[in-house]
Parts: structure tokens; C-alpha cells; sequence
């Protein structure tokens, strides 16, 4: 288990007056580069673009490198997700409605192309459960403000509305650090069946009309802190906690002290039924913002020479902590780690979600990398450990 991240050694008050009196520009100058220039083969790298465009991994919508703070690479590609999802559309809807009648909503209808993956015809991609490495980045800043006093808290005094579903023993000690560690025990499946499948645990939250109560009724199947299982459920458990200490919803949050901070203006981000941010899969974003959360961590929490997070909440969310069965991964707060040059000591941090969204961030080579996606369909899609490996074989 990680040490307990500390109180900021600054007051609170004395951190909200030099937060307010920096000013952080609105946009961002980026930095161009080429491939070769920046020590990577064009022509694998062109070869992999050509095998995107050409559909041999499925459908790829934006392929972004950035090395050294410099774009690199950036193409995106044309899919026609209206006529892909024609029939899907309605029929996952049918699907829907008759689970779930009223609480089903179309914006959960991963088959509608007004939702996914683009957002209404904009530029704004999901990210499906990077947004949860995003929600991270929020209860860093959260503890570092004073607002939520360490990882060790217990979480059942943030729903005093629900005192009854903590009367099990072992739910009553699970604590912030056990929800970013994916560990707090819940009993929950979202790997045995398709998010398209109301046996699937995220989809059945998705389609009720109050997650939270969905989440907090479940059984307790391990000890906290005892093994990891992944949960988005967690993740929304995170964004209750983050309005009830702060006052403001996860979006509203970011906006303040991350989003405005980065230059990023335009984003959309689903909400509950009881209004409560989707913080487990509801984020859009567009894919060079997307890579401004990358380049966040890449260089320590430091953004325009400015600290937006601390670097050591960057290190303690990246340390490989959390065994995952069966698997060579690692898992840190809300971000996976995976290991590369077949071993494990080297490790790149990885935000990943649903249908393709990889966020890939390579200390060693200065090195982010930018997936956007809509593999949903019933064909074979590339892995993070495929994909990253390919650009690795391309650095000289």
C-alpha cells in the first residue's frame, strides 16, 4: 500500500490566494516537430497511419505524437459511424428499454452516433475511462487543497444518506485510496460480459436512475485493500466525494483547477440522473486536449512552467502498487501500467477506455501517444501493448 499522501504544507487559505492571483492563458502555442527530426522512422510510423486509414485495426479515428513537448505525428481518419450503427442503433435501444424501461437513456446507447464517439457532431471524441484518470487528477488537487485530508479516510462519512448500506463491517472501512486502487471489494463483473449487456455491472449503473444507490447496495465479496477488481461504479463513488467536499460537481471542479489551467475550453461531460458528473466514462474531449492530460503528467504535474499538480501525487499515482491477476499490468490511482521491453521495469502509464481510447505516456523516451477509437463491433482491435509497441519499434 502507498504512504498516506499528506496535507498540503501550505494553508489552504495561502494556496487560494496564489491560485488566484496566476494567470494561465486560455489557449496553447503548440510546438511542432517531424518524426525524423525528433529520432523516429517515418516510414514505420507512416505504415502504421496507412494501416489505420485502410481499417486493419478495426476503426481508428485519431492517431497524435508528441516527443519532447513537440507534435510529431497527428492524423485522423474518416469513419462513417451513422451507417455503421444504422440497425445497431435501434436495436440496442429495444435492448435498453425493455431492461431498464424509463431510466434508459440514448446518451448510454453506445450505438447512437449522436453520442458516440463523437459528441453531436463536433470534434469533442469520448474517453470513456480516462475519464477516470482525469477524476484522479481531481482528488490529487482535492487533498493537496485541504478539501479531502488524505487517502487513508474512510469514505462512508461522505454519504451520510446512506449510513445503512455501511453496516457492513468490511464496507465501512473501505477508504479513498482503496477507490483509486480499484480495491474497495465491492462485488462487481464488467469483464465477463459486453457494455452493451445489461449482465454487465457499469451497464446495469449506467441504465439505473440513481448510480449511487446501485453502487452501495452491492455486497462486499473482499477485504479492502485485498484485491483488485475493476469497478467503474468506483469511479462515480469518487465524483459524490468530490461535490460533497467541494460544493461543485467533478466537471465544474476541473474547469476551475485543471481544465481552465491546461487551455482546455471546450469539452462536454455526461451527467447522472441525480446530476451527478459521470466521472467513470462520460468525458469528451478533443484529441490534442486529450494529450494535454498526458503531457500533465509526462512532466510532474507542471504545465507552463506552473505547478497544476503536485509531483507527488504524479509519483504515487504512477507507482506500479496494485497487482492485477493474471495479467502483467499494474494498476496506480485510476491509470494502468504497463510494462514494455518485455520486462517490468520499465513501465509506461496508460489511461485507457471502451472502444479504442488509449492515453500513453513514456517517461523514458519523453514520449506521449494518442489513441482515439470506436472498436465496439464485433471485430479483432489492437492492444495498448500492440500499439505502443509499434511506434517503440519506430524510435532510432
Amino acid at each position: 500500500m502507498k504512504t498516506k499522501f499528506l496535507m498540503n504544507k501550505i494553508s489552504p487559505l495561502i494556496l487560494l490566494c496564489l491560485i488566484s492571483i496566476q494567470s494561465y492563458p486560455s489557449s496553447y502555442e503548440w510546438q511542432y516537430s517531424n518524426l525524423e527530426g525528433e529520432g523516429l522512422n517515418n516510414s514505420k510510423i507512416k505504415t502504421l497511419s496507412d494501416e489505420f486509414r485502410n481499417g486493419m485495426h478495426g476503426y481508428v479515428d485519431a492517431f497524435l505524437l508528441i516527443k519532447n513537448g513537440k507534435i510529431i505525428h497527428e492524423e485522423y481518419y474518416k469513419n462513417d459511424y451513422a451507417k455503421l450503427t444504422k440497425n445497431l442503433k435501434l436495436e440496442q435501444s429495444k435492448i435498453m428499454t425493455k431492461n431498464y424501461g424509463e431510466a434508459a437513456k440514448p446518451i448510454y446507447n453506445y450505438f447512437d452516433p449522436e453520442w458516440h464517439p463523437y459528441y453531436k457532431d463536433t470534434d469533442l471524441h469520448t474517453i470513456q475511462s480516462v475519464s477516470k484518470s482525469v477524476t484522479s487528477a481531481l482528488i490529487g488537487i482535492a487533498i493537496e487543497r485541504g478539501e479531502i485530508n488524505g487517502l487513508n479516510e474512510k469514505i462512508a462519512q461522505y454519504f451520510p444518506n446512506h449510513s445503512s448500506q455501511f453496516i457492513d463491517p468490511l464496507k465501512s472501512k473501505i477508504t479513498i485510496e482503496d477507490l483509486l486502487t480499484m480495491t474497495a471489494g465491492i462485488k462487481w463483473d464488467e469483464s465477463s460480459h459486453a457494455y452493451t449487456n445489461p449482465m454487465n455491472n457499469a451497464a446495469s449503473m449506467e441504465n439505473s436512475n440513481n448510480w449511487i444507490d446501485y453502487i452501495l447496495n452491492l455486497p462486499m465479496e473482499y477485504k479492502p485493500g485485498e484485491k483488485f477488481v475493476y469497478n467503474s461504479g468506483i469511479t462515480v463513488l469518487l465524483s459524490h466525494i468530490l461535490h460533497k467536499v467541494s460544493g461543485m460537481h467533478a466537471n465544474e471542479y476541473a474547469e476551475k483547477y485543471l481544465f481552465n489551467k491546461l487551455g482546455i475550453q471546450d469539452y462536454f461531460w455526461k451527467t447522472t440522473p441525480k446530476n451527478l458528473t459521470d466521472a467513470e466514462g462520460g468525458l469528451y474531449l478533443s484529441t490534442r486536449d486529450f494529450a494535454k492530460i498526458g503531457m500533465l503528467y509526462l512532466n510532474d504535474g507542471i504545465w507552463n512552467g506552473s505547478q497544476i499538480i503536485t509531483k507527488e501525487w504524479v509519483e504515487l499515482t504512477m507507482s506500479p502498487d496494485t497487482d492485477i491477476e493474471e495479467s502483467s499490468r499494474k494498476y496506480g490511482f485510476q491509470w494502468w501500467l504497463v510494462p514494455y521491453k518485455n520486462n517490468q521495469e520499465n513501465w509506461m502509464y496508460s489511461g485507457s477506455g471502451y472502444g479504442g481510447q488509449y492515453l500513453l505516456i513514456v517517461p523514458e523516451y519523453q514520449l506521449v501517444m494518442v489513441f482515439n477509437g470506436w472498436n465496439i463491433f464485433d471485430i479483432p482491435r489492437p492492444s495498448i501493448e500492440y500499439l505502443s509497441q509499434r511506434v517503440l519499434e519506430a524510435i532510432q
